[in-house]
Formats: C-alpha cells, structure tokens, sequence
C-alpha cells in the first residue's frame, strides 16, 4: 500500500512538471514574438568577429583592449570603442552622427532592447571624433611646447 501512495506521488510530481514545463513555454513564445526586436544599422566595414560573438563577448574584447591601452601604452594595435563608435555611426535626417541620447545609437538599439544600462559613454565620446585631437599635437604644438621645456631647464 505504501509503495502504491509513494508511485502515485512521483507520477504526480512528473505530471506537474511536464505540465509546467508546456505552460512555461508556451508564455516564453508570447512573451518573445510580442516584443519587437531592435533595428539594429549596419556597420561601415567588416567588424572584428561574427555577429553571434560581438553580442555575447563585446564587453569582454572592450575589456581586454582597455588593458592593452592602459597598461601596455599600445593605441595603435587594439581596436578599442573608438573604433566601434566610428563604424558603427548612425545619422539622423539631417545627416548628423547621432549621439548617446537617441534611441538610434548603435549601442542603445541594443542595450535598451536588453534593458542593460550603458555607462561607457560617461567618459568616452558617443560619436568618432574630428581627426585632429588634443591628444595628437600639431607641429605647432610640439615646437611651442619644446621652446617652453627649454626655457625652464635654464
């Protein structure tokens, strides 16, 4: 009699999670189709790696050549976010880089979609930069700056 209580139990049991597992499913389906995917602009040139790997590994390759960067003082081999950001610029109407702040930004389309918040564009400019910066002197710079090392070692 025992035996019989304890078969009915697991009989139970797998009845109910066989029937969990069809309900569950079935709402994940309804849940995923009715959520509209994000519209996700092309990039200007051939990324790093397939699609499929840059979604799941991005932070990580962004991690690793942050290291390279900051620890190794290596900016030309590693292709950091500023490389991102520059083949993956979306324009507005009007043919300007869109910022951070629009929902059309490479990184927004996507990070809103998986309600992950970006802090990465805190300090990193969200669009590529003009060709000359402060951080690549002209020749003017360098001259002015070494007339002024000059100076105060005499």
């Amino acid at each position: 009699m025992r035996n019989c209580a304890s078969l009915a139990g697991i009989l139970l049991f797998l009845v109910t999670l066989a029937l969990g597992a069809v309900v569950g499913a079935a709402t994940g389906w309804a849940i995923e189709s009715s959520v509209p995917k994000p519209a996700i602009p092309q990039a200007a040139g051939q990324c790093l790696a397939p699609p499929d790997v840059m979604r799941r590994f991005h932070m990580v390759m962004l991690k690793h050549t942050r290291d390279v960067t900051v620890r190794e003082g290596d900016r030309q081999t590693a292709k950091g976010l500023s490389a991102c950001v520059t083949c993956h610029a979306v324009k507005d109407a009007s043919g300007a880089v869109v910022s951070i702040s629009s929902p059309r930004h490479f990184c927004r389309a996507c990070h809103d979609y998986a309600a992950v918040k970006i802090d990465c564009f805190e300090c990193h400019a969200s669009r590529p930069l003009p060709e000359k910066s402060a951080a690549v002197p002209s020749g003017a710079d360098v001259a002015a700056l070494k007339a002024y090392a000059e100076e105060t070692t005499r």
